[in-house]
């Protein structure tokens, strides 16, 4: 029964988003290249609260090595996810694309979503390079530019005005910062309960 309401209540977390996008206003005049920027970017979002219950083990029937090896799958999709994303807008708008990554952009939600992508870029990067650097300093850069990602991924989707609904937004961006947030303390907190014990 665990299983069922585990990936119940995940199921229904992610896709409510995804419908209210669907269901937005704002698509009904936005060439097809927009709209399919825009659901690049939703996808990407929805990934990254996957991503740290992969790493942990803590869906059921996805734990240890299956896990790890969906977690770097999901984390290839979420680099092309993000690169569609910003690919599309760049061809809808060059120039509104060029002020965000100059970071000359006047709307404050384009440095924060161009922060987050050049985190997911070196995070990728950084997963290619794994087998060249120490456990625990791969570990601690991925974390680290993990904490950099949810942080600017979850400013940029509360600041814009895009097709996603207000509540749903709010509710994905709270699900991930928990989700991450308790992943990230996780070996924090384990140390410390050894120190205590």
């Amino acid at each position: 029964m665990r299983p069922v309401l585990i990936w119940g209540g995940l199921g229904v977390m992610i896709l409510w988003p995804v419908v209210m996008a669907l269901r937005s206003p704002l698509l009904q005049w936005r060439d097809p290249i927009y709209i399919v920027a825009g659901f690049a970017g939703v996808l990407a979002m929805v990934l990254l609260v996957i991503q740290p219950l992969l790493a942990s083990g803590r869906l059921p029937g996805l734990c240890g090595f299956r896990g790890r090896r969906m977690h770097r799958w999901f984390g290839a999709t979420l680099v092309l996810a993000i690169i569609i994303h910003v690919g599309g807008l760049w061809i809808t708008s060059p120039p509104d694309v060029i002020d965000a990554l100059l970071f000359t952009s006047p709307t404050p939600f384009s440095a924060w979503g161009v922060i987050a992508m050049w985190a997911v870029f070196a995070t990728g990067l950084l997963a290619l390079w794994r087998k060249h650097l120490r456990f625990r300093t791969w570990r601690a850069l991925h974390m680290s530019l993990a904490a950099i990602i949810v942080v600017g991924c979850v400013v940029h989707a509360l600041l814009i005005e895009g097709t996603m609904g207000t509540v749903s937004k709010i509710v994905l961006s709270v699900l991930l910062l928990t989700v991450a947030g308790y992943v990230l303390t996780r070996p924090y907190l384990n140390g410390r309960k050894r120190r205590l014990g």
